[in-house]
């Protein structure tokens, strides 16, 4: 069993952290709002900062919601890296993209490790271990790890450090489409005169219908609240995948409509709803908490 240490224990992170206790890891836990962390007292030590909790651990694991955030508890005061050990590895679970991994990989020690390992999944999938794990590592380092992360779902291999934060902004970027589209047909459906009651069935049978039928009780009810992947992070992420997109000099015209439709949202107060409740903001109609 590996001695861990876990920093950001919010909606997703958590969950992720008590399933790494129940598969008999020792850690050490952290966060920002400290009675988040105390609530672990008795099954895992309650660091004071960052550096605290990475001082003797084998491997530091992030689960921040934004770069800003991560770049903080790693480089700010009692950092991260003031005391990670000699051949410790950071695991980075947040969705950061490449571009910002690169970034902190160049800025920790080059004793330091680094895998990444952003996950795709909602808090249902973190609490009972399900979570797709998008993990970019050699060879050796994949092998390493590879056990502690099957704790919290299913690790996939998808090329050196790096490629699981790329594949995790293209599987957003997806998301990301695939939710405004409904938003847009059913938006048409609305201003032809047609009941969604007739709509939602034909859509389930379309190419559309499996991200459809995920959200198809919140899209009825127009109760949008969240229990998994909030507005507001699919907002940042979305400028994640332009930013990335600009700096490659690749074109996205539906995704870059889609960000658009989700920012929208997020200015009108839909933030801390689910994702999806950027349908309502197309269709023109009240998202309810």
């Amino acid at each position: 069993m590996a001695e861990l240490a876990f920093l950001g224990l919010g909606a997703m992170g958590k969950p992720m952290a008590t399933r790494l206790i129940e598969a008999g890891h020792q850690l050490t836990v952290w966060n920002r709002t400290r009675s988040n962390a105390e609530a672990f007292e008795g099954r895992a030590s309650v660091a004071s900062s960052p550096a605290d909790a990475a001082r003797g651990a084998e491997a530091v694991i992030t689960m921040l919601a934004t770069p800003d955030a991560l770049f903080e508890v790693l480089f700010g005061d009692d950092g991260v890296d003031s005391s990670i050990e000699r051949g410790a590895t950071l695991i980075e679970m947040s969705t950061i993209g490449p571009d910002h991994l690169r970034d902190l990989s160049s800025r920790l020690p080059d004793s330091v490790g680094v895998l990444d390992a952003p996950v795709l999944g909602s808090v249902s999938n973190a609490v009972d271990g399900s979570l797709q794990i998008f993990v970019g590592a050699s060879d050796e380092s994949f092998a390493r790890w590879s056990s502690v992360l099957a704790a919290m779902g299913t690790p996939m291999h998808l090329g050196p450090t790096g490629a699981g934060a790329a594949v995790k902004l293209v599987a957003n970027s997806t998301l990301a489409g695939l939710i405004t589209l409904i938003g847009e047909a059913l938006a048409l459906a609305d201003g032809l005169g047609l009941n969604q009651q007739t709509v939602i069935p034909r859509l389930l049978e379309s190419p559309i219908g499996a991200a459809l039928a995920r959200k198809q009780d919140k899209i009825e009810s127009g109760h949008y609240a969240s229990g998994g992947f909030r507005l507001s992070l699919m907002c940042k992420d979305m400028r994640l995948v332009l930013d990335a997109a600009g700096r490659r000099s690749v074109e996205l015209k539906l995704i870059a409509d889609a960000a658009r439709w989700i920012e929208l949202a997020q200015r009108h107060g839909l933030g801390g709803y689910d994702y999806s409740a950027v349908v309502a903001e197309i269709r023109g109609r009240e998202a309810i908490g």
